[in-house]
C-alpha cells in the first residue's frame, strides 16, 4: 500500500512563504518513476492542479495561478516532494493535496490546510 503524507501547512500572512512536504512510502513504490504533483481545493471550488514534477517532463505549473511564486522540487533519495510557496495571497488558501501518478495509477495524500490571512 502506498501512503502519501503531507506536512507543512498552517496559517501565514499574505506576502509570506511556506514550504509543503509530501513523504511517500510503500514497499514496492518506485518514487522516481512517478509524476509527483500538488493540487489544491478551496472551499466551494473544484480541486485544481498546482504543480508537478516528473523525470520525463520536468516541472510544470498552473501558470495562471502560481507560476513565478511556487516551486516544486523532489528528492528521490528521500521519496519526498516539496512545494515552496512564496508571495502568498489570500486566494492561495486551500487544502493542498499531494498526488503520485504513473499511467492510470493515482495515489492521493490526505491533504494539508494552508490559510493565508490578509
Amino acid at each position: 500500500q502506498v501512503q502519501l503524507v503531507e506536512s507543512g501547512g498552517g496559517l501565514v500572512q499574505a506576502g509570506g512563504s511556506q514550504r509543503l512536504s509530501c513523504a511517500a512510502s510503500g514497499r514496492t513504490f518506485n518514487f522516481s518513476r512517478y509524476t509527483m504533483g500538488w493540487f489544491r481545493q478551496a472551499p466551494g471550488k473544484e480541486r485544481e492542479f498546482v504543480a508537478s514534477s516528473s523525470w520525463s517532463v520536468g516541472s510544470a505549473y498552473n501558470a495562471d495561478s502560481v507560476k513565478g511564486r511556487f516551486t516544486i522540487s523532489r528528492d528521490n533519495a528521500k521519496n519526498t516532494v516539496y512545494l515552496q510557496m512564496n508571495s502568498l495571497k489570500p486566494e492561495d488558501t486551500a487544502v493542498y493535496y499531494c498526488n503520485a501518478k504513473l499511467g492510470t495509477v493515482n495515489y492521493w495524500g490526505q491533504g494539508t490546510q494552508v490559510t493565508v490571512s490578509s
